[in-house]
Order: C-alpha cells, then structure tokens, then sequence
C-alpha cells in the first residue's frame, strides 16, 4: 500500500475520491456560482452534504419553501470549518475567484435523486439581498 494524492484546478467541483460509503470532492470557482452568474438552487433529496473552505470565500445560500415562497438564508463560509447542508434543504454557494473547498457526500448522490430549481428574476434579487447583509 502507499499513500495517495489528488488535486483538483479546473472549475467547477470534480470528485477525487470514491468509496463505498462516500465520496471527496474539490470544489473550484466558476461562472455559475459568481453572484453575478447564480441562477438555481439545489437540494439532494436522501442524502445530506459536507462543505470545508480551504480558500478564497464562499456564501451557502439556503431557501425554506413557504406558502409565501422560498425565503433564502445566507451563511458566511470560515475557512477550516465543516459546513453541513441537510438532505432535502434547498441550497447553493456563492463563490470568488480564488475559491477552493472541500465536499463530502454519499457516494449515491446524484442527478437520479437530487433537483435543481431555476429562479425567477425576483428570486435571484432575493437571494443577491440575502448574501448581502
């Protein structure tokens, strides 16, 4: 046995290890998650997901669906510290160009068992609010 190393420089996440019981990602900036290009949110419906800022700086956005619509949260990534979203939460990040973090996820975590929500103009003013303040 030895020991092994991955890495991860393009943007965007890649997983860069996988087993049976879960997988490692790097996640990198890209367009799609500048608060200039966000247009979506996701959630992962059985299973729940790790983030840890290594560099650079991340916002997770959240969104609670209400009878009155989503209302969106926001929580400001501290490098070295473990970020948990729960299954089924509503959620994305907001990142920079320097942006480098860490995902751990069920290895079944997929597109099959997951949804993307494609917000309206007026949502995606509410969630811009959100990471403001």
């Amino acid at each position: 046995m030895k020991i092994t190393c991955a890495e991860y420089t393009g943007r965007g996440m890649q997983r860069v290890y996988e087993n049976d019981q879960w997988t490692v990602g790097i996640k990198n900036w890209k367009p799609e998650n500048d608060i200039t290009g966000i247009s979506n949110i996701e959630r992962h419906n059985l299973t729940d997901e790790l983030f840890v800022l290594v560099s650079g700086s991340c916002t997770l956005v959240s969104a609670e669906e209400t009878e009155g619509g989503l209302v969106f949260s926001a929580t400001k990534m501290e490098k070295g510290k473990l970020y948990t979203i729960p299954a089924t939460l509503w959620h994305n990040t907001v990142t920079v160009p320097d942006t480098k973090m860490i995902l751990i996820e069920d290895p079944t975590t997929s597109n099959a068992n997951s949804d993307v929500y494609e917000l309206s103009e007026e949502q995606i003013a509410k969630l811009k609010e959100a990471v403001a303040q």
